[in-house]
């Protein structure tokens, strides 16, 4: 558990009430063991940490739905985000809400806002961060849900990435893939389905797996692609495999672990696509300057060459894998 929570509950200045507990968005690595697990429905949309929840046996569902005796809410860092879950949790509850944030999350932010709209309690400060809690008021937070935005006709959602627009990589990306990609193609890391939109423009694809980790981002991706051709994923890209060998994967791949730069995720992807392309299958990638994937890219396949890119991104085509698909 965050050691906020925990502070607050074995000093007794917040106390859970004996009803059903809403807690929205932890990430794997947090410690919800002081809760009574039987009472706690975790709210977690992004599928890694999903899964690492469901397996420790909590109940976890993508979305929100029901009611709870109170919520402990994980601010996200997007402020529209952190709105329109604090209104979800604010209409969910019958006792307090719980906010725990980072000061890089924007809590202090959020802390002045609620304060104009509620009794707040003293927040408690540690690890650089705040928790503190609310009693809902009957009024609600109606006006902080968050509509869907529109993006040059796209679909998005406030805390997917690329929300406000369209990805300067992915767009590049889309402008060197060829008239045609072959029968079955896969998009790894897909968003709102940007470069599966351009995917299915191409005439020779007959199947496309849209595969994306984020539940709200691709129900985004589910309205702004309505193809018969496509097939919508919520998984994990770097361990998703498809039912039969495809003959092209486009990717423009995440490398951030939470925070974290992480050159390692993007390489995942790398292998991830090595492993489920035809012999002649054939990767297409866009990366930022300095991630480092051309050793990984040199070791999983045999054919490969960089396209011409610019000054912020580069582009990578790679052909004929050489790991046997598992």
């Amino acid at each position: 558990m965050s050691p906020r929570v925990s502070l607050a509950l074995e000093a007794g200045s917040l106390t859970l009430p004996d009803a059903p507990i809403l807690v929205m968005h932890p990430r794997a690595d947090a410690d919800l063991s002081a809760l009574p697990q039987d009472r706690v429905t975790i709210v977690q949309p992004f599928f890694p940490d999903h899964a690492v929840w469901s397996a420790r046996g909590y109940r976890c569902a993508p979305g929100l739905a029901g009611r709870f005796g109170a919520a402990i809410v994980f601010l996200p860092r997007a402020k529209a985000q952190a709105r329109a879950m604090l209104a979800d949790a604010a209409a969910a509850v019958d006792g307090l809400v719980i906010v725990d944030g980072a000061k890089t999350d924007g809590v202090d932010s959020i802390l002045k806002d609620l304060r104009k709209r509620a009794e707040v309690s003293a927040p408690i400060s540690k690890a650089h961060g705040k928790i503190f809690w609310f009693v809902p008021p009957p009024e609600g937070f109606a006006d902080w849900v968050a509509p869907p935005t529109q993006v040059d006709g796209f679909q998005t959602a406030p805390g997917v990435f690329s929300a406000d627009g369209i990805d300067p990589a992915s767009a590049l990306l889309a402008g060197v893939l060829p008239a045609k990609l072959g029968r079955r193609v896969a998009d790894l890391g897909a968003g709102w389905g940007y470069l599966s939109a351009q995917v299915l423009t191409c005439a020779s694809v007959e199947r496309l797996h849209v595969v994306e980790a984020d539940h709200v981002a691709l129900d985004c991706a589910r309205a702004n692609i309505p193809d018969p051709r496509a097939e919508f994923h919520w998984a994990d890209a770097t361990t998703w495999r498809p039912d039969e060998p495809v003959d092209a994967v486009v990717m423009n791949p995440p490398f951030h672990t939470n925070r974290a730069a992480d050159a390692g995720l993007g390489q995942a992807f790398v292998a991830a696509a090595a492993q489920m392309l035809t012999p002649s299958g054939t990767l297409w990638m866009v990366a930022n300057r300095h991630l480092p994937y051309e050793t990984a890219l040199r070791e999983l396949f045999r054919e490969g060459d960089e396209l011409a890119g610019d000054g912020r991104f580069k582009l990578f085509r790679a052909s004929r894998p050489t790991r046997a698909r598992r």
